[in-house]
């Protein structure tokens, strides 16, 4: 891309009143903590914001990514050639919009989304507390966790489809199955999630929470840098312990390391490049692909 692409989107922005950051490392936005500048980073305020700032994008042929989390992320090392438009605090409200019915704006966490669940006393998100990933994020990829998915509990999304258009899709129209979802590989901005619930007790609510949190405190790495789980869990295994079995756990390349508490993390443990991480994730595929025959696909998404 080139500078003026950019000036021209910074001006229509600032003309619309659309806050935005100039060369923004996206190690600030993303739970790896890696990643080169991103010359726009967009932070809308509003549905209107949001989507005026695709628009805009499309307008200058400028190509966008949208970031919720960053939390299934691995960015390159290098100044991006694109504009990121972030979805975050600002744009992260939650309603309760039914008597057993919650509806999330994409930017939300779904840590928030569980508590307020949890407050109103309204079962079916307790797997998801402690998934450290958007609304939006979550809907994506369709996040799971201890045998629960968002497919469970996700009954309608509304978004902005590839032509400009506000489309709403129903649960059974989302097409979703193993961290895939009708938005898989597509241009659409996920505006809103309605979650369908049911009640239950407080104390109860709470307490499975707790204990779902509590196994990921005791067996996974979250003291240090990652993107969860990095590589897909291949038919008739587990990708954790194909690669415990394979002597893995450990190797390191700069400040890359499979993690030593959980083989299915690749973790940052200081100062790690998106080239190092790379570097780990091939030898770990490669690795496991040569003993035992299955072949490992990452979990995490790519930018660019």
């Amino acid at each position: 891309m080139k500078a003026e692409d950019f000036s021209c989107l910074r001006k229509a922005l600032t003309e619309a009143g659309i806050p935005f950051l100039e060369q923004e490392p996206m190690a600030a936005h993303t739970t790896f903590r890696v990643g080169g500048a991103a010359p726009v980073l967009i932070e809308p305020r509003s549905e209107q914001q949001a989507i005026a700032s695709i628009k805009y994008c499309r307008q200058y042929k400028i190509p966008v990514f949208i970031l919720g989390r960053g939390s299934n992320l691995l960015v390159s090392d290098d100044p991006l050639p694109l504009a990121v438009l972030h979805l975050g605090e600002g744009y992260s409200s939650l309603q309760r919009t039914g008597p057993e019915e919650i509806t999330a704006q994409s930017g939300a966490l779904l840590m928030n989304l569980c508590r307020m669940a949890r407050d109103l006393e309204l079962s079916g998100l307790e797997f998801a507390y402690g998934i450290p990933g958007s609304v939006g994020g979550g809907v994506y990829m369709n996040a799971g966790a201890y045998g629960g998915e968002l497919k469970d509990v996700v009954t309608r999304v509304r978004y902005l489809d590839e032509e400009g258009a506000i489309q709403e899709a129903s649960g059974e129209e989302l097409a979703f199955s193993y961290r895939r979802s009708l938005f898989s590989g597509r241009g659409c901005l996920i505006l809103s999630a309605a979650f369908r619930l049911h009640p239950g007790r407080r104390e109860e609510i709470s307490a499975a929470m707790e204990d779902y949190m509590e196994r990921r405190r005791s067996k996974q790495p979250l003291e240090y840098g990652s993107a969860g789980s990095t590589f897909k869990r291949p038919e008739g295994a587990y990708a954790s312990a194909l690669i415990d079995q394979c002597g893995l756990k450990g190797y390191t390349v700069g400040g890359a390391q499979v993690s030593e508490k959980h083989a299915g993390f690749v973790i940052n443990r200081g100062g790690a490049t998106c080239a190092q991480i790379k570097a780990v994730m091939a030898h770990v595929a490669a690795t496991v692909e040569e003993q035992t025959g299955f072949r490992l696909e990452p979990e995490i998404r790519m930018l660019p």
